[in-house]
């Protein structure tokens, strides 16, 4: 994992009002806790954590935190981000603190690598998901696993047992979770004509045709 030392501000007042007068002041609050220490209440501008979770390894890089007033650094990593469901910026952080030689579970990313055979021969790749968690040292941690379809065929399906993981690092997710799989061209013709069908059964109808209408109006 890649170390990204960012400065945050402390907080000392907390609870929704308080961090909404955070927010219009332009700042992310966040809370820092682990290792069975009181949490540390911090206000981050968002420019800062923009910046820190551009790096490879994205949200799963290990923080190296500094409380502005204190030397100490302290080793997170994010648990939990709260985002606003209009604008998806970032709202809230839960970061957990961590030793460097310890082990921890987290998610990584799994890059699938090449084009599978499958595809090229009018087949489409299904990814199913492309995040697995894994448990090893902080430190074994990888920016993300990567996971070569080239030699996929059509009806071919790549699951979790497949990944190859460094030494001294583990699968948590269950071997037989689906990362992604090849659909033959029938299947995705269905799948595409299923798709208009429902879209032609959703849409309005067009106004039903009064009958005699005219011809009554004609007769009065």
């Amino acid at each position: 994992m890649d170390k990204v030392s960012i400065v945050v501000q402390p907080r000392d007042v907390t609870g929704s009002r308080a961090a909404r007068r955070l927010r219009k002041a332009g700042l992310i609050p966040g809370v820092l806790y682990g290792h069975g220490k009181e949490a540390t209440m911090f206000a981050v501008d968002p420019h800062v954590m923009r910046a820190a979770l551009s790096t490879g390894a994205g949200t799963h890089a290990v923080l190296e935190i500094t409380v502005e007033g204190h030397k100490r650094a302290h080793h997170a990593i994010i648990k939990d981000m709260e985002l606003d469901p209009v604008k998806s910026t970032l709202t809230h952080l839960d970061l957990q603190e961590i030793r460097l030689d310890e082990t921890i579970e987290t998610t990584v990313a799994v890059s699938f690598e090449g084009e599978a055979r499958g595809v090229k021969e009018g087949g489409m790749l299904d990814e199913s998901t492309r995040e697995v968690t894994v448990r090893g040292l902080v430190t074994a941690i990888p920016e993300h696993l990567v996971l070569d379809i080239s030699d996929m065929d059509i009806n071919d399906t790549a699951k979790v047992g497949d990944l190859v993981v460094p030494e001294g690092l583990e699968l948590v997710d269950d071997p037989e979770q689906v990362l992604c799989s090849v659909l033959p061209p029938r299947k995705v013709e269905e799948e595409a004509e299923e798709g208009a069908v429902e879209a032609a059964e959703g849409a309005p109808e067009g106004e039903p045709e009064i009958v005699g209408k005219g011809d009554k109006e004609e007769a009065g």
